[in-house]
């Protein structure tokens, strides 16, 4: 199989399948027990810990070890907004301020917090292209903050769209809401491991507050996530509980997390090589061309070429990983699988929503029209795939349209 999915979820290294293995091996204690496997599962959950820190250039301390990226949005989220009863005290109203084009993770936490718990959910306007107008957030936030104190407001944008790739302008949003004292979450789950970011002070401090990552994105185990929080930001606790500082209870996963730090240091060295990401784009770039030569008509939903400019002036660019592309008039999951038959694997729209009939609300937030929505799927490359493959994919992807295309005559 091609995997051309690997925004869904990213193949284990070999050293972190060697890592996960030796922590159920010999580190299978309880890492809070203080006698000596306790304490010798806790050295392994701190080096891991460091090395998920040394990726991001974070305080090891400022790092949150959890379940998932979802349950790493859902506490930056839910542990940043006053609760209700805090809220209805003060007469001061709830705030979350999002678009329609994040993981349905933030989107659906939105709907559910607007529905269920009266918070005050202000959706930025999204340009075709699907880059977030960063001048917006001061637009929307003025008015906000014209009546509502700014420690009742959220701000949360990703850094990296999952289904496009396009990179939204993260660093100016969250420097407009630190000028604000709007608290500003970033949602990097796309990003960390993929491209060079963070770096040590000020790093993410200067403009971000809380920031989440799942290492299963970036070679490493499902089952862990992380939640940056920068030092001196105060964050509610959603699931209370001993460990993670008071932060999360539970007991830790050891062996995930200890995948989790060997994915994280293979990411570090590989990021910080230009040379890697620049072949990274070259292989994209190259799928991309043969399909569209291959399928007349098909067209790349996103931002667009690199050097383009959004409607806020901010430089439009994708991730290396992602190309999202539309067949008009055939039906995305009728060509997952078409590809899969043919040992292609790819997705329409993110993963978790990929078994839906209808259209990624991502591409209908962007403008891209309904007939090409229907037919757009999105593939993604990682730092495992080779030429050979891409090649190979795109003409079977050529193959699959023109037979549905004559299906459809």
């Amino acid at each position: 199989m091609i995997d051309l999915d690997a925004n869904s979820t990213t193949r284990p290294l070999p050293e972190v399948v060697d890592a996960v293995r030796d922590a159920l091996e010999a580190s299978w204690a309880n890492p809070s027990s203080v006698h000596r496997a306790g304490q010798e599962a806790r050295r392994a959950v701190e080096l891991a810990r460091q090395r998920l820190a040394d990726l991001i250039g974070v305080r090891a301390r400022e790092l949150v070890l959890c379940g998932s990226g979802t349950e790493s949005i859902q506490m930056a989220i839910r542990g940043s907004l006053p609760t209700v009863r805090a809220a209805q005290a003060s007469g001061t109203p709830r705030v979350l301020v999002t678009s329609d084009v994040e993981h349905a993770a933030v989107r659906d936490l939105a709907e559910q917090l607007e529905r269920d718990e009266g918070v005050d959910v202000r959706r930025l306007p999204v340009p075709a292209g699907g880059l977030v107008d960063a001048g917006a957030v001061a637009g929307v936030l003025a008015g906000v903050l014209a009546d509502v104190d700014p420690s009742s407001v959220v701000v949360s944008v990703q850094w990296a769209n999952n289904e496009t790739g396009v990179i939204q302008p993260a660093e100016r949003i969250g420097a407009i809401c630190r000028e604000r004292g709007v608290r500003f979450h970033c949602d990097a789950t796309q990003w960390v491991g993929k491209m060079a970011g963070g770096g040590r002070e000020p790093g993410l401090a200067a403009w971000c507050d809380l920031l989440t990552f799942s290492p299963h994105k970036l070679h490493g185990p499902k089952g862990t996530g992380c939640l940056w929080v920068r030092r001196g930001v105060a964050l509610r606790a959603v699931s209370p509980g001993a460990q993670e500082l008071g932060r999360r209870g539970g007991t830790e996963n050891v062996p995930g997390i200890a995948g989790a730090g060997a994915a994280a240091r293979s990411a570090l060295a590989f990021v910080g090589d230009p040379a890697n990401l620049e072949r990274g784009a070259a292989l994209r770039d190259r799928f991309e061309r043969a399909v569209l030569e291959a399928c007349p008509g098909a067209v790349v939903n996103g931002a667009g070429p690199s050097g383009a400019a959004g409607a806020g002036g901010e430089p439009l660019e994708r991730l290396w990983t992602t190309t999202n592309i539309g067949f008009p008039r055939l039906e995305g999951e009728a060509l997952l699988v078409l590809l899969s038959e043919r040992g292609v694997s790819a997705s329409a729209g993110a993963a978790c929503s990929s078994g839906s009939l209808e259209p990624s609300p991502v591409l209908l937030a962007m403008g891209v029209p309904a007939e090409v929505a229907h037919g757009s799927v999105r593939f993604s490359i990682s730092r495992l795939t080779t030429e050979d493959e891409v090649d190979r994919a795109a003409a079977i992807v050529g193959e699959c349209v023109r037979r549905l295309s004559r299906g459809m005559a």
